[in-house]
């Protein structure tokens, strides 16, 4: 049985590597973005199961679909809350929640192997899925969020929010007031609890606002740069993966 992990972070890779081993499966080969998987796809022979993570380095692996006609099972890793998942529990295909638990991963590679034997795995609509994703149905966006400052803890609503950004590996909401505060969560969650039609995530460091994009301006290899009213940290670019549907985004 050929099986293959695609996941954006490698240590994150190789603990699910350990956890699928642990149950008396090999896996074969991990990749770790978009583009790295369709060059592999396209030189190789279709695994029996993907592991499959939906937020790469370079974009939503369901790019991957796009270009290339998968013919393995495919069980998502993802870091959406269960509300969202509903929807996705009555496909053949397994949803499983980060941080993974041993025992749904077990579930789900049992459902695998039954639906392997029986050769009864289906045809999934990943366009449908990739729509139900970016936009689930009844989803409840946070409005607001809590920081903590010394004893106290301060409210911070989402229309004050100029920014989300990661630096030295902490995660940091910048406000429209110039001010900046530490977080107890990552871009990844974070990008999973905001409205996706108010927030864009135009790569790994930023979060933004499409109400606080002061400039967009062209940038060197085929990227844009944001200028944003008073977040002058850093240059927010738009990664060039991401441009396109940053484009879109904005309309």
């Amino acid at each position: 049985m050929n099986i293959i992990i695609i996941e954006d972070e490698k240590p994150a890779a190789r603990l699910l590597q350990r956890k699928v081993e642990k149950l008396g499966l090999k896996v074969t080969k991990m990749l770790h973005s978009v583009e790295e998987s369709i060059a592999w796809f396209q030189n190789n022979s279709h695994p029996d199961l993907i592991f499959l993570d939906i937020q790469l380095s370079d974009g939503l692996s369901f790019e991957l679909f796009e270009q290339i006609d998968i013919k393995s099972a495919v069980i998502f890793t993802t870091a959406y809350d269960e509300y969202a998942l509903r929807a996705f529990k009555l496909n053949s295909i397994d949803y499983l929640l980060k941080p993974i638990d041993e025992e749904e991963l077990s579930v789900a590679i049992l459902k695998f192997k039954n639906q392997f034997q029986k050769n009864t795995i289906s045809n999934l609509d990943f366009d449908a899925i990739k729509r139900m994703l970016i936009n689930p149905l009844e989803k409840e966006y946070k409005l607001r969020f809590s920081v903590k400052i010394g004893q106290q803890l301060k409210v911070i609503s989402v229309d004050e929010i100029e920014c989300f950004y990661s630096e030295n590996k902490g995660t940091y909401i910048h406000t429209l007031d110039n001010r900046n505060y530490l977080i107890d969560s990552t871009l990844e969650v974070v990008e999973a609890e905001i409205n996706p039609k108010d927030f864009y995530r135009v790569s790994r460091k930023f979060i933004v606002p499409l109400k606080a994009v002061k400039e967009i301006l062209i940038y060197s290899n085929s990227r844009l740069k944001i200028i944003l009213p008073t977040f002058k940290n850093d240059e927010v670019i738009v990664s060039r993966e991401r441009v396109s549907d940053f484009k879109e985004w904005i309309g």
